[in-house]
């Protein structure tokens, strides 16, 4: 397992905390694949500050899995909880007519939104976990952004 992190989930980078109750806040990260991601790794992409509320957002990658017999599997989430915001399953990045016709992977966070927002007690780095790696791997870009508030 390797654990890799993006430049916006470093150590030094600061969580942002916006200054006035009810400001919709992004954090975002992205980190270029060029070799496989194998299962367990971990990607660390960004943070939310001690206190955000995470409202929702969106992960996106390209299609890094190009056999007719996807495996890619991955999940987001925390250290603590590694699908709090999302248990993916295999993702095929084929093209959806109307949705994603040049093909990839663009999927909304939910898991434990699914019953209302998440409250973080802490600075929280949000990552994506590799459950399984791809069958046939193609170089991509993986893309999260969390929306939030600080109330």
């Amino acid at each position: 397992m390797a654990i890799i992190t993006a430049d916006r989930a470093a150590d030094s980078f600061p969580a942002f905390k916006a200054i006035g109750a009810g400001v919709l806040c992004a954090a975002y990260g992205f980190y270029d694949f060029a070799a496989e991601p194998a299962a367990a790794d971990v990607l660390k992409m960004c943070k939310v500050p001690k206190g955000a509320v995470i409202l929702g957002g969106f992960i996106r990658l390209g299609d890094m899995d190009t056999n007719a017999n996807e495996t890619l599997d991955f999940d987001v989430g925390t250290s603590a909880s590694t699908a709090l915001l999302g248990n993916f399953g295999v993702q095929t990045g084929d093209a959806l007519a109307g949705y994603l016709p040049e093909g990839g992977i663009l999927l909304p966070l939910h898991g434990g939104l699914a019953t209302g927002p998440i409250a973080v007690t802490t600075d929280t780095v949000i990552q994506v976990t590799f459950v399984d790696d791809p069958a046939t791997f193609d170089a991509g870009e993986v893309t999260l952004v969390v929306h939030y508030v600080c109330p």
